[in-house]
């Protein structure tokens, strides 16, 4: 909504002042930390978004939270006062993908202009990779990123408070929602992931290697399979020594419930689905199957 300066004060049939100006206009006010009733209706009729200050002081009978507000044409002395009184701040609403790293929530944080600097939101979420749950959020304008790591986390903890959740499946889960892209194949995808690390085989997980890269590759080359990193799971058996990705509930499940199977190895088929081998054999058939059917 575009914000504007409301250009007439007027009064209702009550005789109580209300503020007239364009439809779809909102005048934004920021109220300080400490300020009294007394200076924000003062700071209410200098922004012509009340007419008294006096009278605003008699329907404010509690107290006003500090913050950056948002108050339409309609609003009536008391519904502001209610704002003011809620700390019903101006907000910013932004999604998190499933399979955001860190490094990307921040972006986007920046992106939507909650974040003016993504290296106080970096310090404050070390070590927390995965632990950040994507969802759609409202952030104040004035949120902080403590505030907003705290968002995040608290949805994490809520959201996985039912799970008996390690963090090997936790690393698993994001390796899996890195992975699949249907539902149908995360349990799939974590089965094979299990059978692997049991066989002590390398997962040799293209994502691993991503998230060691210092930019995300559209294509991965041969050259990039030999970066040194412990995220490298061409290089290194087992898990990598943390979770690579923000993983939804559905990878978190798929991880805590894998498929039971004698699968080693997948191959993204034709669709979004992936084709599942139990041989390396049968694996290189899938693949030399897709390709062909990739051909124009």
């Amino acid at each position: 909504m575009p914000i504007s300066t409301l250009m007439l004060v007027g009064c209702g049939s009550d005789g109580r002042p209300v503020v007239v100006g364009p439809g779809a206009g909102v005048v934004e006010v920021r109220v300080p930390e400490g300020a009294s009733i007394s200076r924000v209706g003062h700071l209410l009729e200098e922004k012509k978004i009340i007419r008294s200050a006096g009278y605003f002081k008699k329907v404010a009978t509690g107290t006003i939270l500090p913050g950056i507000y948002a108050f339409s044409p309609s609003d009536t002395p008391e519904a502001i006062y209610q704002k003011l009184n809620r700390g019903e701040v101006s907000s910013t609403r932004v999604t998190i993908p499933e399979g955001f790293t860190i490094k990307k929530i921040a972006a986007r944080l920046k992106e939507k202009g909650v974040l003016a600097d993504e290296s106080e939101f970096l310090q404050l979420t070390e070590g927390l990779e995965g632990k950040l749950f994507p969802d759609t959020y409202a952030f104040a304008k004035n949120v902080t990123a403590k505030e907003i790591v705290s968002q995040l986390g608290g949805q994490f903890q809520k959201q996985t408070k039912a799970l008996t959740l390690t963090r090997e499946a936790l690393i698993v889960a994001s390796l899996i929602e890195r992975e699949a892209e249907t539902d149908e194949d995360r349990p799939k995808i974590a089965g094979v992931i299990y059978n692997r690390l049991k066989k002590n085989m390398r997962l040799q997980i293209d994502a691993t290697v991503q998230y060691a890269l210092p930019e995300h590759k559209a294509r991965l080359l041969f050259a990039d399979l030999k970066i040194n990193s412990p995220y490298n799971t061409y290089l290194h058996a087992g898990l990598p020594p943390g979770p690579i990705c923000s993983p939804g509930l559905p990878s978190l499940k798929a991880a805590l419930a894998p498929e039971t199977s004698d699968y080693l190895f997948y191959v993204q088929g034709e669709a979004k689905g992936h084709v599942f081998a139990k041989t390396f054999a049968e694996h290189r058939a899938n693949i030399a199957r897709v390709r062909r059917s990739a051909r124009p």
